[in-house]
């Protein structure tokens, strides 16, 4: 879902794992509640955008009659404002997105439109499993596309005051998009922020990216798979997808490793493998100059990866690192290969924002600032941790795992007895 604005990859990484760039968006900081508007100012508002959509090019037509039908929905306000309280383990995350269900139905749909995926690959660069996996994370393969009415969530967001800006030319560009004939008012239907079709995109992204590719006259993200398949190559390659690179691999880290090194520097394959990594069987990583950053999503005792420039593509869709390495593993899955060799571990806590806010506290006290107390797992935060991990003689892989509490003393809320929804 969008891509170009949204946190940053460590502030997101836990809260938002799942949530899709196109569709947009990182979940906004803790935010009180606003009241509805009231009908007079809502009716204010959408003249208001009327009058920009008719300036920016929108068929009067179009634009008064698609916003005299936009409803205020309360329950988009409502998944705006929401946090999730526990966060998603990497684990939980993974298991939950490569099933062997979803595998086999990827490598099914690989082969039933492979002259498609083929074409798409000639033209864009991007290989066809990765085409497939981008559709099965984003709507389980064209299954679900959401069902709130795209124009009145648009409409709503936009006459909100929080982000008004971003999602009034998200509706001026949904009001283009129908005012072009590529899909009706009332078939417009997506995600509570506006993302559609079969590889959910924000209208803007729609607008920029989405390609007519059966010729029908019609970009058609809804109906079509063979316009949703080139649209998503297309937006890769814009992008800046590399045809001759995979998304990363996973490796394997030599006993006593520097954790500190998995901060997102980006370091040659040749000096990876210097420092003692290998593939994960164990062979030499190839002596290239190919950059790779490293990731231990799940901590020391989680799998390893190295992530090449295709990874930093693939979150410039979703600006998720879980959701990235999800795309990648199952491409890499629908194209043949095995599960990890080093799964996640599937027993580690969960963690609400008040448990990384209690470690932060526990940080600060004993001389390690991590910054604001704020719950967000940052880039200070996980250095914080790692110099409490070496002064205490722990691994330093800058992760808050059990070890992590136990040695601040800390009580995690799920272990007073409150579980995940």
């Amino acid at each position: 879902m969008l891509r170009h604005q949204i946190l940053s990859l460590t502030s997101a990484r836990s809260w938002l794992a799942g949530l899709s760039a196109a569709a947009l968006l990182v979940a906004p900081p803790a935010v009180a509640q606003t009241s509805a508007p009231s009908e007079p100012a809502f009716t204010e508002c959408l003249q208001r955008i009327e009058n920009q959509a008719v300036e920016a090019g929108v068929s009067e037509k179009t634009a008064s009659t698609v916003l005299a039908n936009a409803q205020y929905l309360e329950r988009v306000i409502e998944l705006d404002r929401s946090q999730p309280e526990f966060t998603t383990t990497f684990a939980d995350y993974l298991n939950r997105r490569v099933t062997e269900d979803r595998i086999s139905r990827g490598r099914a749909l690989l082969s039933e439109h492979r002259e498609l995926l083929d074409r798409v690959t000639v033209e864009t660069g991007v290989p066809a499993a990765y085409l497939v996996s981008f559709w099965g994370l984003e709507t389980n393969f064209g299954r679900y596309f959401g069902k709130m009415p795209v124009p009145s969530s648009l409409a709503t967001l936009a006459c909100d005051p929080r982000r008004s800006d971003y999602f009034t030319g998200e509706l001026i560009s949904a009001l283009k998009i129908i005012d072009e004939g590529a899909i009706s008012e009332e078939q417009m239907e997506g995600s509570w922020a506006g993302a559609m079709g079969h590889v959910q995109f924000m209208p803007s992204v729609f607008l920029r990216y989405a390609v007519d590719a059966d010729n029908d006259q019609r970009r058609d993200l809804w109906n079509s798979v063979a316009d949703a398949m080139m649209s998503a190559g297309n937006f890769l390659n814009h992008l800046g997808w590399k045809e001759d690179y995979r998304w990363g691999r996973e490796v394997v880290l030599p006993d006593g490793f520097n954790y500190a090194l998995a901060d997102g520097r980006r370091l040659p394959l040749g000096e990876w493998r210097e420092l003692g990594v290998t593939d994960a069987f164990g062979n030499p990583l190839p002596p290239e100059d190919i950059e790779a950053a490293l990731v231990v999503p799940a901590g020391h005792e989680g799998p390893a990866f190295l992530a090449y420039q295709n990874f930093r593509v693939i979150m410039g869709w979703n600006r998720s690192e879980f959701y990235a390495i999800a795309v990648g593993h199952l491409a890499d899955r629908i194209a043949g290969a095995g599960g990890l060799k080093n799964p996640p571990p599937t027993d580690t806590p969960n963690l609400a924002r008040e448990d990384i806010e209690a470690l932060q506290l526990a940080l600060k006290e004993k001389g390690y600032g991590p910054g604001n107390a704020d719950g967000i797992l940052g880039p200070a935060t996980r250095a914080a941790i790692r110099n409490f991990q070496q002064a205490k003689g722990l691994i330093a892989d800058g992760y808050p795992g059990a070890e992590l509490f136990r040695a601040l003393g800390i009580r995690l809320k799920a272990e007073s007895g409150q579980t995940p929804e």
